[in-house]
């Protein structure tokens, strides 16, 4: 009584005898809990500190394992059958209400014991043979006795000649030394198997010892690893409240990604026409400088051209040119005067310096800066996050608090250490008054010793006169003796050889009577209860549902917690202890005392819920752009950027400065002059050539440069006019659009993201309830203690004792069974060694080699055998000689 209490307060201290309230988990795998899954980062709740158990429920038998792996067999021999498990349930069902003599007589009763007579066949007929063996043997023994008494039985102390004698001795003494082998192994084997209960009674006392201080271990590291468990709440909690500490990160981080999506791009669109505004004044400001330096280039240029086409017009009027071989080449010259004239006009282009105007004026507001204002406004969101739900996170915390209490008094609401101390105390008491029955159990022991030896040595006690009578029956044997002359040494040993078959009649059927005994109930309790045990079969049988009550499915739990209906049975429990599982699981206490569930219960209980559910957060303070920056945009479309005139500028800058190249047209009059003669014409020409050179230098080159920067300012421009009424207006669409996402929408978003967030603050407490399932399953009050006492009972039942006994009976069997020829040899090889008192003698007559006479006698056709007197015994006589003829005959 007190052991079952102790375990049921050492194992069910830390679970409530009431049901705890209805989970508020979701059931995980629901679409809506796979929808709000999200990456949780995985908690390190460490090791619960785990126990070593000293007990190594494990038994090698060593060397006398071959004697007992022989037994087996011979076991198996003698009971093939399998082990009648539904027998065994009917049987035990048949007889729940008590056993009546009447009832012996149903029909199904009968069915029983015709099955059981037919499981045990093989014992029942070794038995009976057994019981025979007992009953016959010693009225065999006496009727033997009595009828060597009356001269029979090979009691006549007269020995008759026989031409094999010495082979038949020889036989007899070969065989008779065998049957001693045999008999001598047997009684080893008894002895052997003896010893070895001896010598394992003191394991037995480390099993104890280590299964007790197994049990001990158990009770003192469960509240450890029970206290380490509750006080891994904190882990959870400290990375929660490590969380809702940075709520502003994570939370206005997750919403703040989620919206920078369409918030971002706007508002980088919008710091990008910024960007636009300077490069459209820098256009602006290219476009007025280059045309003013056009302006004021184009009219030095005409100067110049009109002063060097005057200048060599002159120069070809010189009466030189009239020269019949030079006028070609003049006229030719006089023709392309007209080409060193200007081409392009740019005094007719429009100015831009209105729209350079408005241009800066709308510079004047930073637009950029307040863009960047915009930014922070949206970058501040975590700050606003944070401020708005200050007070939800200090209420949080109070109630991590209060539930990180709850379970550490759930768990000290129990008298845990009165509880362990009385268990303990429990352990102690009952390890000293086990201490106390040892040497009892060493002197019943010595007791069962010195009775196993006496038996054995009624055995060792048969072959002593066996093997004595062997070797003075051998040694003094003579074979040129007469019966009635052998030697004393000869005659010694045939009477101890008769001793010994006395003492063989006088111990056998004793022994067979402990054999029998012994084979009955040691070989049944192998076959019905250890190889069971081995093999787990047993464990089917208690586990039988209904077979302890009618009324009761399973007896464990009905044993353990009242409630029989638990789907919990000896088997399991057995194989998950044997794992080294928790005694949670194995008992299946979740079915009873649910500890999760008060874990679920407390954890995510409806305050908690609700203050999660109550965060929310309002965005609609934020603003990316304001109205000044909106005016900014539509100001800068509206500079007149569009209005200015693009194809006539195109059209300027897309012509020549002049008509012609200057350099081509100086390289062809330098190329005409020298096909002049050498002269004053010639060199005024090449003049001419190196001037216009010197014009395309000075004054052309400057231009071209102004041209070319004058042609992309105004292309960039035309591009800038196009694209900017659509670029200002979808700036403003992508800054209204996101505004009202966060106004409108951003509710959606932060709803979401915050069930996300409250999602992964709950994994972590998921996190801490599965690994606090898991651990009560494989890690808490590891049950391997249970399964090793289970295991030690097995090693000292049935390795220990019931295979050592049924050792010791089957070599005790064996030196039974040989008893029997070793009585019928020694009896007869007594006759080749004992002193005859009478020997067979023959008339004066013409005798063979072997006595024999070789005549026929008068109605004789065999030799007359002659007794002799009694008084001359002691007479030495040759073999097969007639006696001396006495004077009183």
């Amino acid at each position: 009584m007190h052991l079952k209490v102790g375990l049921a307060l050492l194992l069910f201290w830390g679970f409530s005898s009431c049901e705890p309230q209805d989970d508020r988990l979701q059931p995980e795998g629901t679409p809506r809990t796979e929808m709000q899954k999200v990456p949780v980062q995985t908690l390190d709740f460490g090791f619960v500190p785990s126990v070593v158990y000293e007990t190594h429920a494990y038994y090698e038998p060593g060397a006398i394992g071959v004697l007992f792996h022989m037994v087996h067999a011979f076991l198996y021999a003698v009971q093939p059958n399998p082990f009648p498990k539904d027998l065994i349930v009917k049987v035990i069902q048949q007889n729940m209400g008590g056993i009546k003599l009447e009832e012996y007589q149903k029909p199904e009763n009968v069915v029983l014991a015709l099955q059981t007579i037919y499981y045990e066949l093989g014992f029942i007929v070794l038995a009976v043979i057994g019981v025979l063996f007992v009953l016959l043997m010693p009225l065999v023994g006496l009727c033997f006795c009595m009828c060597r008494c009356c001269d029979n039985c090979g009691g006549e102390m007269h020995q008759r000649q026989k031409k094999n004698a010495d082979c038949q001795r020889g036989f007899y003494t070969t065989m008779l030394i065998a049957t001693s082998v045999f008999l001598t192994a047997g009684v080893l084997v008894a002895y052997a198997a003896n010893h070895n209960i001896s010598s394992h009674i003191k394991s037995t006392r480390r099993l104890v010892s280590t299964n007790i201080r197994d049990l001990k271990s158990f009770a003192n590291y469960t509240p450890a690893q029970i206290d380490y468990l509750t006080g891994q709440f904190t882990t959870a909690k400290n990375k929660v409240l490590s969380d809702l500490d940075n709520i502003g990160t994570l939370l206005g981080g997750r919403i703040q990604n989620q919206l920078e999506r369409d918030v971002v791009p706007a508002l980088d669109n919008a710091l990008r026409m910024t960007g636009a505004m300077r490069e459209t004044k820098e256009a602006l400001e290219n476009v007025s400088t280059s045309l003013e330096m056009l302006q004021d280039a184009t009219g030095r240029l005409q100067d110049g051209l009109q002063g060097e086409r005057t200048s060599l017009g002159n120069t070809l009027n010189d009466p030189a040119c009239t020269n019949g071989a030079v006028s070609h080449t003049c006229n030719t010259i006089r023709g392309t005067l007209s080409q060193l004239a200007l081409n392009a006009n740019f005094n007719k282009l429009p100015d831009v310096s209105h729209q350079l105007a408005n241009v800066d004026n709308v510079l004047k507001t930073d637009l950029s800066n307040i863009v960047q204002r915009g930014y922070s406004a949206f970058n501040n969101t975590p700050r606003l996050v944070t401020e708005q739900t200050q007070n939800i996170v200090t209420g949080v915390k109070g109630m991590l608090d209060k539930v990180g209490g709850e379970i550490i008094g759930f768990t000290k609401m129990f008298p845990l250490e009165p509880a362990l101390v009385n268990f303990t105390q429990f352990l102690t008491d009952s390890q000293k008054k086990i201490e106390t029955f040892y040497p009892q159990i060493d002197q019943l022991d010595f007791y069962r010793w010195i009775g196993c030896v006496a038996i054995c040595c009624m055995v060792v006690l048969v072959l002593a006169f066996n093997f004595l009578g062997l070797l003075c029956g051998t040694c003094g044997y003579d074979k040129n003796a007469s019966p009635t002359t052998r030697g004393c040494l000869s005659n010694t040993g045939g009477n101890l050889l008769m001793a010994g078959v006395g003492f063989s009649f006088i111990f056998s059927w004793a022994l067979m009577a402990v054999v029998v005994s012994t084979f009955v109930a040691g070989g049944n309790i192998e076959k019905l209860i250890c190889e069971p045990l081995a093999n787990r079969e047993l464990f089917k049988i208690i586990d039988t549902p209904y077979i302890v009550h009618p009324e009761k499915k399973n007896f464990l739990p009905g044993m353990l917690f009242q409630d029989p209906n638990i789907d919990l049975t000896i088997g399991s429990m057995y194989r998950d202890c044997y794992d080294n599982n928790g005694l949670y699981s194995s008992l299946h206490l979740e079915k009873k005392f649910n500890f999760n569930k008060f874990l679920n219960a407390t954890v995510y209980n409806p305050e908690l819920s609700k203050v999660f559910s109550s965060v929310k957060v309002d965005l609609e303070g934020i603003v990316l752009l304001e109205q000044e920056g909106r005016d900014n945009l539509l100001n800068f479309a509206s500079t007149g950027v569009g209005e200015i005139d693009y194809e006539a500028y195109l059209a300027e800058v897309n012509k020549g400065v002049t008509v012609v190249d200057l350099l081509s047209f100086a390289n062809d009059l330098e190329a005409q002059a020298d096909q002049l003669p050498r002269g004053a014409l010639a060199n005024a020409l090449k003049g001419h050539a190196s001037n216009i050179r010197l014009i395309h230098k000075e004054q052309v080159v400057p231009m071209e440069q102004a041209m070319s920067t004058l042609s992309s300012s105004i292309r960039l421009l035309e591009r800038t006019a196009k694209e900017l009424p659509s670029k200002v207006t979808n700036v403003l669409t992508a800054i209204d659009a996101a505004e009202y996402l966060i106004s409108n929408n951003g509710s959606y978003v932060v709803k979401q993201e915050t069930e996300r967030f409250v999602q992964s603050v709950v994994g972590y407490f998921r996190q801490y309830t599965n690994w606090v399932k898991l651990s009560l399953d494989a890690e808490v009050a590891q049950c391997k203690p249970i399964s090793n006492i289970v295991d030690s009972l097995e090693i000292v039942a049935c390795s220990f004792i019931v295979d050592s006994v049924n050792t010791f009976w089957f070599g005790l069997g064996g030196c039974c069974l040989f008893l029997l020829p070793s009585i019928i040899l020694s009896v007869k090889l007594a006759k080749f060694y004992r002193r005859m008192e009478t020997e067979d003698v023959y008339d004066d007559l013409d005798f063979g080699n072997y006595g024999f006479h070789n005549e026929p006698l008068q109605g004789n056709h065999n030799p007359v055998l002659v007794s002799m007197p009694s008084y001359d015994t002691m007479c030495r006589y040759p073999r097969a000689s007639a006696p001396p003829q006495q004077p009183d005959w």
